[in-house]
């Protein structure tokens, strides 16, 4: 029998080295001290989750409760059930012009699983990922996690948060395996211009290497454009979509990857390894969501989220935030704070304490000026965001 050891005696087991390097979510330690802050009873303005405050399409509700009473929600195939691959091949087709083979697009628990697929499929040790600074967080924690290395290029308002073919022909090395790319972004709203786009695809393809593009965003456009998916440009790009932010599903975890035909059956191996399948009950709900019912009310909301971020830039403006950039998609302002503040992470805390207002440091998404800069989600309604800004107001004039 083993002898007693004090616990305080015993060694800890060791972390995997690569946990050094996968940072905190900052957004979530807000969004915590905001729950706390309301359950003292104080009222917080929440602009730092990007999650639409609307709920899941009706259409798609009754669909789920209808699939419970009549599937039998046992495992689905790995790559998704049949029909909602059809369903996705269809929207490309009404909604692009692209013909999209359904054998191509892999169902996966959310954009997350699609990047994990990805990253799990085609990263090996010590290869680079190339990325913008500032992009979404996880992206290069997708690729630490198989023991890449993600390689961060800063990008400013003058290249749009965006890279450039320059930046990928100038910074594509020995160990570069692909590039990351996310059209609309998150967290600036900003997209890559189609010819851009295309050269960087053709870029990565000339060199042997892949391009992952993040599209997620891609149905929150506004002021009329329409910008192509990557998949117009090239049938060996890797496209990352989500059920989460259009189709307002975040909690359903469902996303899809196309990947180009001769990788999937690879990649369905790692999934059925890794995921066995995705959720069967969002998958039948999200059948629903390309009906023509459906599309109606996400384009209501759609229009409702344009005109939040028509108020939301210039008032932020008017407060002393720069922002030198209309967001053309998302549900995000990527805002420089340099001129009422020293620090954005400080000053974030400092807004949610003071003034009940959360919004995300910039830390969150690089490092590249990210301590000048904080981020809004235009996520709530007009009125919470008039009384957030407000708020604000009031608060920057009693801190002068």
């Amino acid at each position: 029998m083993p002898s007693a050891v004090a616990a305080a005696d015993l060694e800890r087991v060791r972390l995997a080295a690569r946990m050094a390097a996968i940072e905190p979510f900052h957004v979530m330690e807000i969004q915590g001290r905001a729950f706390a802050l309301e359950a003292a009873g104080r009222k917080v303005i929440h602009m730092e989750i990007g999650q639409p405050d609307f709920p899941a399409p009706q259409p798609v509700v009754a669909a789920a409760i209808a699939a419970l009473e009549r599937e039998p929600m046992g495992y689905t195939d790995a790559l998704g059930i049949r029909p909602l691959r059809e369903a996705i091949t269809r929207f490309y087709a009404d909604r692009h012009g692209l013909e999209i083979a359904p054998e191509r697009i892999i169902v996966t628990a959310g954009a997350s699983g699609a990047f994990l697929l990805a990253m799990g499929s085609l990263v090996d040790p010590g290869d680079e990922v190339l990325m913008p600074d500032p992009c979404y967080p996880c992206n290069r924690h997708f690729v630490r996690m198989f023991e890449g290395a993600a390689k961060t290029i800063p990008a400013d308002d003058r290249a749009r948060y965006q890279l450039a073919l320059a930046d990928v022909r100038a910074h594509w090395g020995p160990a570069t395996r692909g590039v990351m790319l996310a059209s609309p972004s998150n967290p600036t709203g900003t997209v890559v211009p189609a010819e851009t786009l295309r050269a960087i695809v053709a870029e990565c393809d000339s060199r042997g290497g892949f391009a992952i593009v993040d599209e997620i965003y891609q149905g929150l456009t506004y002021d009329g454009a329409r910008f192509p998916s990557a998949l117009a440009f090239s049938d060996r790009v890797f496209v990352v979509n989500s059920f989460s932010k259009y189709f307002c599903m975040t909690g359903w975890r469902l996303g899809w990857l196309v990947a180009p035909a001769d990788y999937v059956r690879e990649m369905e191996r790692f999934a059925q390894n890794a995921f066995i399948c995705v959720s069967t009950p969002a998958q039948h709900a999200a059948l629903a969501a390309f009906a023509p019912a459906t599309i109606a009310i996400l384009e209501e909301r759609r229009a409702e989220f344009q005109r939040r971020r028509d108020f939301l830039v210039p008032a932020l403006r008017s407060l002393g935030f720069s922002v030198p950039l209309m967001p053309e998609g998302a549900f995000y302002v990527y805002a420089g704070c340099e001129r009422l503040a020293e620090d954005g992470e400080a000053f974030a805390w400092r807004a949610l304490e003071e003034a009940g207002v959360a919004i995300t440091p910039g830390i969150d998404f690089g490092s590249y000026r990210a301590r000048t800069h904080v981020r809004f989600a235009y996520t709530r309604s007009l009125p919470d965001l008039e009384e957030g800004v407000e708020r604000l107001a009031q608060w920057l004039a009693r801190s002068r």
